[in-house]
């Protein structure tokens, strides 16, 4: 009967004693910690994905205007020879005329 007597007096003595908080608060705090790393690691991942598609696009338009400008270049160097050509013709018309 004492046995039994000390096991119900120590059953009595956890109820009475409530929950232990600080158990309970450690454990949420070390889940919304652990939470709060992955929403981090998940959010950096998806912003490092999107730099990424943004230098790419980025690389896109460089070459674009880099061919752009080789192009106007061309132009211009056309552009200069019909020049000339037009002067030429301008002459032999003021000298035929």
């Amino acid at each position: 009967m004492t046995s039994m007597a000390l096991a119900t007096g120590s059953a009595t003595t956890t109820a009475r004693a409530g929950t232990n908080y600080t158990a309970i608060i450690l454990s949420v705090g070390i889940i919304f910690i652990v939470g709060a790393v992955i929403a981090v690691v998940v959010w950096s991942y998806f912003r490092l994905q999107s730099h990424r598609a943004d230098a790419v696009a980025m690389a896109a338009y460089r070459k674009l205007a880099e061919d752009a400008v080789a192009n106007q270049q061309e132009l211009r160097a056309q552009l200069a020879q019909l020049t000339e050509h037009v002067r030429a013709v301008e002459q032999l018309m003021r000298e035929v005329g």
